[in-house]
């Protein structure tokens, strides 16, 4: 029973150091970062098709509004002042929709264009940390041969005397060298690489955090915020609500002018 066990011990340990391997931890950091970059850009494209659905509807209603005001236009030339008059009406309810959603595409837009930005920032941070990889392998690589190499020579024996004194110093040296090697290692592991990413993104955070205060104790001008008109609806067809009958003749008045100049 006391040899399985020593069995099962041993087992559990060489699994632990194949999973502790440098290289391994390292090609798991790698995906989990361009997962996350994945992730973002599949949210960042989403962000863009709503910004893409916001552009199709005010341009949807800046054409009926354009419409509108044609058919008022018409109307008038023909004599229908009543019809011209219902036409501006729904047109000047039809301005006010747009107006509304010209401040949410304008939002949505400089949304967007962040959300690029932070893209951009982070796929070059990939690449960065990608490289950094590479490089740690290459180290960790040549702390192998050298510890191979060290192992090799474990066996040797020289016929000369004096000549052990040599390889004394030559394994000295290489054990020195080892060290060294180990304790670079040690000093750029990927734990420390990751806590400096944590760090940097805990920087960010911050500055955001005193942006905000800054703007609220008024030692930075606050950007104002759009007003949004509320839409109303339009009745196709019959009296549209909201608009005055005297705003609605003065704009056909306006339209008027403009047709006989």
């Amino acid at each position: 029973m006391k040899r399985f066990f020593n069995w099962l011990k041993g087992l559990f340990n060489k699994t632990m150091d194949k999973l502790e391997d440098p290289e391994v931890m390292l090609d798991q950091a790698k995906k989990d970062m361009q997962a996350a970059l994945l992730s973002n850009r599949e949210k960042a494209v989403q962000a863009i098709t709503q910004k893409n659905m916001l552009e199709n509807e005010l341009k949807s209603q800046q054409n009926k509004a354009a419409s509108l005001e044609s058919k008022a236009a018409m109307a008038l030339k023909q004599g229908d002042r009543e019809l011209a008059t219902q036409f501006m009406r729904e047109k000047m309810n039809i301005d006010s929709v747009v107006a509304s959603l010209q401040t949410s595409y304008d939002s949505a837009v400089a949304t967007v264009e962040q959300v690029k930005v932070g893209i951009k920032r982070q796929e070059e941070e990939v690449r960065k940390k990608t490289a950094e990889a590479l490089a740690l392998k290459a180290q960790w690589k040549s702390a192998q041969i050298q510890t191979s190499i060290s192992k090799a020579l474990d066996g040797l024996s020289f016929e000369n005397e004096f000549e052990g004194f040599g390889a004394v110093e030559n394994r000295i040296k290489e054990k020195q060298s080892e060290a060294a090697a180990r304790a670079e290692m040690g000093n750029e592991s990927l734990f420390g690489k990751i806590q400096a990413m944590e760090s940097t993104s805990r920087d960010l955070e911050a500055e955001s955090e005193l942006d905000k205060l800054e703007e609220k104790l008024g030692l930075k001008p606050v950007t104002a915020t759009p007003t949004v008109t509320p839409s109303v609806s339009v009745v196709e067809g019959g009296t549209a609500p909201g608009v005055s009958a005297s705003e609605a003749e003065k704009a056909l008045e306006d339209l008027e002018k403009r047709l006989n100049s």
